[in-house]
């Protein structure tokens, strides 16, 4: 098996005056190694555009997961979907983009504008196949990934943007792909990249959307294990064997609490160096040992972490309110959300003494809730997520 995987993001604003977006993305693992990505454009805005696109969505990715041909998904939407009567035009737009085993990317494309291809840092022009398929032009692309391949799908409405306000004929092809190009070379996961796309597009409708944006990233880039310790064990005698576990694995570690931490000192037998440095004022300060990457407070921080992913995952509005700061919630943000693929949770389930003061909101129940909830938003960002209680 191979080291790459996919980094998979995307993010939709709508049209002016519409509580529903007319696009629709929908991703469906197709075995351990292989994922399909459907963005569909309905016709129109609104409550239509969103039934639509939803529909087309949801049958093509279902069906190209199960192994289905091109040919049939199309035919099936030809049947399924009805035809506007009053322009006579398609129901629906949609691109696919079929990872399969991690190496090679199958981009299937109708009337949605081109996949940009950025590789090694310029716009790679892959071959088109031009298929007919019940009378409708589809565009057939196989090609072999790498890493630092970043693709990136988007509805109509991101070259339409700017139509009449700062361009005569919208935001030109060419010049989305020339603004990602240069976005693409710093290092964004693809779910910030798909956010300061359509976030520009915005900005270009003058904050007055003129029709629904959609943008889809998915960056090519090698597995990053890492590895989260969040309280002690509940039988002492098991220190051992967890610290044993957490430090052998691959990746880098982050321990979380001041009893885990202390534990984990004690195993290294190195120092343990606390700071009263409040870099964010809600959350406390970081701490340091030899041999771990990053060491800080346990519950408060966790529920931090889970605030900005939950945004993350939504409109991702916070992304700058993590990205660059210092504290212990941040920094664990930018190694979860940013670094890592592979997520190994280690959960001591001991009862802290200190939690018992029923002035106190925390309990044990909150604590392993807090580990799910997280555990989840991972998943959701496309994480392999492992957890391993003690």
């Amino acid at each position: 098996m191979n080291r790459l995987c996919a980094d998979i993001g995307y993010k939709s604003i709508n049209h002016e005056g519409e509580q529903l977006c007319g696009d629709h993305v929908d991703i469906i693992e197709s075995g351990e190694n292989s994922t399909v990505v459907v963005l569909a454009d309905g016709l129109g805005s609104g409550v239509k555009a969103s039934i639509l696109s939803t529909l087309t969505s949801k049958i093509i990715s279902t069906m190209m997961a199960s192994g289905l041909k091109l040919e049939d998904c199309v035919s099936t939407i030809a049947a399924t979907l009805p035809v506007c009567s009053e322009r006579g035009v398609a129901y629906s737009t949609f691109t696919i983009m079929h990872l399969i085993e991690n190496e090679t990317v199958e981009i299937i494309q109708y009337d949605n504008p081109n996949v940009i291809f950025l590789r090694d840092g310029d716009v790679y022009d892959y071959n088109k196949q031009e298929l007919y398929i019940d009378g409708k032009k589809v565009l057939r692309s196989v090609v072999k990934l790498q890493e630092g391949d970043t693709l990136i799908a988007m509805s109509d409405g991101c070259p339409h943007a700017g139509i009449g306000l700062a361009y005569n004929f919208g935001w030109k092809w060419e010049d989305i792909a020339e603004f990602m190009r240069g976005l693409s070379l710093v290092g964004y996961t693809a779910k910030t990249l798909a956010t300061m796309l359509v976030d520009q597009c915005n900005k270009e409708y003058g904050f007055h959307p003129g029709d629904d944006a959609t943008a889809c990233v998915m960056k090519i880039r090698k597995r990053e294990p890492m590895n989260i310790l969040f309280g002690p064990p509940r039988n002492r005698d098991d220190c051992n064997r967890m610290m044993s576990l957490f430090f052998s694995k691959e990746g880098k570690h982050i321990v979380c609490g001041g009893t885990t931490s202390t534990i984990a000192a004690n195993f290294l037998r190195k120092p343990l160096r606390a700071s009263l440095d409040f870099a964010q004022s809600d959350v406390p300060p970081i701490a340091t040992i030899e041999g771990v990457d990053l060491v800080t407070e346990g519950v408060i921080t966790i529920n931090k972490v889970i605030e900005y992913a939950k945004d993350a995952l939504d409109k991702n509005e916070m992304y700058e309110h993590w990205s660059f700061r210092q504290d212990g919630a941040s920094l664990i943000c930018q190694l979860l959300f940013e670094e890592a693929t592979d997520i190994n949770f280690y959960v001591g389930r001991a009862v802290n003494p200190a939690h018992q003061n029923p002035d106190l909101p925390i309990t044990f129940n909150i604590k392993m809730n807090l580990v799910e909830e997280l555990s989840e938003c991972l998943k959701q960002m496309g994480k392999r997520i492992k957890v391993s209680y003690f």
